[in-house]
C-alpha cells in the first residue's frame, strides 16, 4: 500500500507476486484519515481478498488496520505488535487516527471480539481508559524484559509465554505489526521505538503459529507498518532487511 513512496527505497518485495495499490494521490491520510479518504481507500481495496499480507507503509498510516478488519465477516480476535497503545481517543471527533485505530475499533467493530497487545511500556497501559481495558490483554516492555532471559536460557520458552497469552485458536486471529516494537537497530520508523530484536518478534511469531498450526487455527490477515519517512530514506535498508524476513516467514503460513 503505496502512501509516502518509502517502499520504492526498498526491494524486500523484488521477485514476489505482489500487488500494488497506489494511495499517494488521496488527500487527508497523514495520520488522520477523514471519512471520503476512507471511502477513496476502500474502494481501492474492493478486489483484494481480506486474506493474506499487507504492508501498510509508515506507522503514520496504522489506522488502515482499523480499515482491514472493518472488512472481516466472521467473529475474530485481534493482536498487536506496538510501542504504543494505539487506543487514544482523536483531539477531532469522527476521524480515524494512526494513534487512536484500536480504540475505534473497540468501540465500532461487531465482530472483533478481544485485544492482545504487545510492546506498550506499563506507563502508557495505565493511561487508557477503563471500558477499553477490560477487552485488552497487555504484554508489556517490562514483561518482555523479563521473559527475554528466559527465551535466550530455555528452548520452548516462546511457546510458553503464548500459552501464557492464551490466545484462542478456534477464533480466527488478525495480526497487525508495526515495527516501532523493534529496537533502533533493527528498523527505524516515525515514531518511537521498543527495545524487541527481530529475532525475538520471529521466534514468538513461530510460536504463536505453531499453536495456530496444532489447534487447526485460523489467521486471517496479518499487515506490517513501521518504514522511516521518505526524507530519511537512508534508513531504509534497515526496514528492508525487517520487512524481508516477516514476508519470508508469513509467506511459509499463508
Amino acid at each position: 500500500m503505496n502512501f509516502s513512496g518509502i517502499y520504492q527505497e526498498e526491494q524486500f518485495y523484488e521477485g514476489e507476486q505482489i500487488s500494488w495499490i497506489d494511495l499517494s494521490d488521496i488527500s487527508g491520510t497523514n495520520c488522520y484519515c477523514d471519512g471520503d479518504a476512507q471511502a477513496q481507500i476502500l474502494e481501492r481495496m474492493e478486489k483484494y481478498p481480506v486474506s493474506g499480507i499487507y504492508f501498510i507503509d509508515s506507522g503514520n498510516y496504522h489506522y488502515m488496520s482499523r480499515i482491514g478488519i472493518g472488512r472481516v465477516k466472521e467473529p475474530f480476535n485481534l493482536l498487536v505488535f506496538d510501542n504504543h497503545t494505539d487506543m487514544q481517543l482523536p483531539a477531532f471527533g469522527g476521524l480515524l487516527s494512526c494513534g487512536g485505530w484500536i480504540a475505534s475499533a473497540l468501540e465500532e467493530v461487531e465482530k472483533l471480539q478481544e485485544v492482545w497487545l504487545i510492546g506498550p511500556d506499563e506507563e502508557a497501559y495505565g493511561q487508557v481508559e477503563k471500558p477499553f481495558k477490560d477487552r485488552v490483554h497487555f504484554l508489556s516492555r517490562e514483561r518482555l524484559a523479563e521473559a527475554r532471559s528466559h527465551m535466550a536460557e530455555k528452548k520452548g520458552s516462546e511457546e510458553e509465554l503464548i500459552r501464557s497469552l492464551e490466545i484462542p485458536a478456534n477464533i480466527p486471529l488478525y495480526v497487525s505489526i508495526d515495527k516501532d516494537v523493534l529496537c533502533p537497530e533493527e528498523a527505524a520508523t516515525t515514531w518511537s521505538q521498543g527495545d524487541m530484536t527481530l529475532e525475538e518478534m520471529l521466534k514468538v511469531l513461530l510460536a504463536l503459529c505453531s499453536h495456530f498450526e496444532k489447534e487447526n487455527g485460523k489467521i486471517l490477515q496479518v499487515d506490517i507498518c513501521g518504514e522511516c519517512d521518505p526524507d530519511k530514506s537512508m534508513e531504509s535498508p534497515k526496514n528492508d532487511h525487517a520487512n524481508k524476513e516477516l514476508l519470508r516467514f508469513w509467506k511459509k503460513w499463508f
